[in-house]
């Protein structure tokens, strides 16, 4: 543990087992922890998911207060406190941006920068938590923390799941209960991907059948499932480059769920 060293743990709220994996992580190598709170509106493409997304700060505070001491600390700031003035801003992430979330969510990820880099410019931590189930959003972070030179270190931690195997997220709270017994199906379309690369069929072919079976689940609907390279994210058609992962993408009812494995 650093002496006066700072673990930010960012988030939206409707905390879950996920988060708090991050908060003791941080708790165990820094002398003090922040944690934010905060919806941030100019991450969503569509007004109808930050709508729904769920808000539940008065429970978030009490799961907290079990973990943080009195000198950590919770930021949960306002929409006008956060932006004040219109946001203008506009990065370029090259590549990073261009597939699988960034295909699919325009703007998302610029939202994403912009928030976290004001939270960077607030809060000064000396590292900051993020977990793999947003894999791309992280990748983006670290080329943001390059491009602002923020001396912060970006702390990758691992998946955690739910005992069927489905990732926690805080949108799995909206998921109807046929829907959420379904959604264990995503982990196990990614452990076949990986038991199929192994057996040497393309990316190509086990994303065919991949999105096949999962589409004949009801209510569930593939947006994508895709290969790619863990470092540049490149996307990966007939050949098994490593490190390689798969990236998953589905609609079960109006839920939009995301996970990823490594193929190695």
């Amino acid at each position: 543990m650093n002496k006066h060293s700072l673990g930010l743990v960012p988030t939206m709220g409707a905390l879950h087992e996920g988060h708090l994996t991050l908060v003791k992580r941080a708790k165990s190598e820094n002398q003090h922890v922040a944690v934010s709170i905060f919806v941030n509106p100019i991450q969503f493409n569509k007004q109808s998911d930050l709508k729904n997304y769920p808000r539940t700060l008065e429970k978030d505070l009490e799961m907290l207060r079990d973990i943080l001491e009195p000198e950590d600390f919770i930021f949960a700031p306002g929409k006008e406190e956060m932006y004040p003035e219109e946001v203008t801003t506009k990065y370029n992430f090259g590549d990073l941006e261009k597939v699988m979330e960034g295909a699919h969510r325009p703007g998302h990820f610029n939202g994403v920068g912009i928030v976290v880099d004001k939270l960077f410019r607030i809060i000064e931590p000396t590292r900051a938590y993020f977990g793999e189930k947003d894999y791309q959003q992280l990748a983006i972070i670290q080329e943001l923390t390059r491009i602002e030179s923020h001396p912060v270190e970006i702390i990758p931690c691992k998946i955690i799941r739910e005992q069927d195997g489905l990732a926690m997220s805080s949108r799995n709270q909206r998921l109807s209960p046929v829907n959420r017994k379904n959604a264990n199906q995503i982990y196990a379309s990614l452990l076949l991907a990986k038991k199929e690369i192994s057996l040497g069929k393309s990316p190509d072919e086990i994303s065919k059948k991949l999105t096949k079976q999962l589409n004949t689940i009801a209510n569930f609907e593939v947006e994508y499932v895709t290969f790619a390279t863990e470092e540049q994210l490149t996307e990966i058609h007939q050949t098994s480059i490593l490190p390689l992962r798969c990236f998953i993408a589905v609609f079960a009812g109006d839920v939009r769920l995301i996970d990823n494995h490594p193929m190695f």
